[in-house]
């Protein structure tokens, strides 16, 4: 049996792994950008104005994994693999929310010392799940036992 990860796909990883921090960074500067916009200049309550950020956010970063950032993707339909990008984008959201609790609530840390590793750590979260899940070509096919 070949092994699953081989270490000439090292290199590879890396590449997506940049690309990839490159799309989350002009996903977050549309994010954050959308929300002031809507809540200073035009006047839109906070929640609402976050979540016109994030979405649009969230769709930037979809666009760009499958235009720039990633070679393969899974053989499925596009509804389907925006569905499961969505949904890997609310557990990382949800994965947010916990490690602030846990490190703001239980462990004392200011919100904007404990945002640092929780980003660090739902970016790398995001990174292998959606490259795993999505974008690392097709499913490998069961073989037949003898």
């Amino acid at each position: 049996m070949r092994p699953r990860f081989a270490l000439a796909a090292v290199p590879r990883v890396i590449g997506d792994l940049v690309k990839y921090g490159l799309a989350s960074v002009a996903a977050l500067a549309l994010d954050y950008s959308l929300l002031l916009l809507c809540h200073e200049a035009l006047g839109i309550s906070y929640p609402i104005a976050a979540a016109i950020g994030f979405s649009c956010g969230l769709a930037l970063v979809y666009l760009s994994s499958i235009w720039f950032v990633f070679e393969d993707r899974r053989s499925i339909r596009p509804g389907l693999e925006f569905t499961a990008f969505v949904a890997i984008g609310l557990a990382g959201l949800l994965l947010t929310e916990a490690l602030m609790h846990v490190l703001v609530e239980r462990l004392g840390l200011s919100p904007a010392l404990a945002k640092v590793p929780t980003a660090g750590f739902v970016f790398l979260f995001n990174f292998v799940a959606r490259r795993g899940l999505l974008f690392s070509g097709p499913a490998p096919r069961a073989r037949a036992s003898a």
